[in-house]
């Protein structure tokens, strides 16, 4: 009785792994055919948060929205804002190597926009940052009311 019982109990568990083999395999071919999320929407819209002055940080922001516009799901389909403020008013500062990068941004049509907040915080005017941004009052302000119309808000 017991080797029956024994016996039970090890085809039970072999079949079970077996069971388990197969359906992770189903599951890995499955994943393997993943090609992301379909684009049915006729706009997306997002706003990007850049409150670094970190060299690396403010290369990945500018890469991280290059990157979308650059994704074919998003093709005409986006709205897209960089905003600055905080650590990130610096990228804006016309001694900054960032003018090439904001200006590609622009062409493309992200809007590019600086905190006036941070600039009073800073002792900063508008004039001392490029000539070709914009202002809005308060970053946060800007971050708050485009979250509240549905935009996706991406800090890098």
């Amino acid at each position: 009785m017991k080797n029956i019982i024994l016996a039970s109990i090890l085809l039970f568990s072999a079949a079970a792994h077996a069971q388990e083999n197969k359906g992770l395999e189903g599951k890995l071919t499955t994943n393997a055919a993943f090609k992301g999320a379909e684009a049915n929407k006729a706009a997306y819209n997002a706003i990007y948060q850049l409150d670094s002055n970190n060299p690396d940080i403010v290369k990945k922001a500018f890469r991280n929205i290059n990157n979308i516009l650059n994704d074919p799901r998003l093709q005409g389909k986006l709205h897209l804002e960089l905003i600055t403020f905080s650590g990130g008013t610096e990228v804006m500062l016309k001694d900054s190597p960032y003018a090439e990068d904001l200006k590609k941004l622009i062409d493309k049509g992200v809007i590019v926009a600086q905190c006036t907040n941070s600039l009073q915080e800073r002792n900063l005017k508008k004039d001392q940052l490029y000539d070709f941004i914009g202002f809005v009052p308060s970053g946060n302000g800007e971050l708050v009311i485009r979250a509240s119309e549905g935009w996706v808000i991406v800090k890098p």
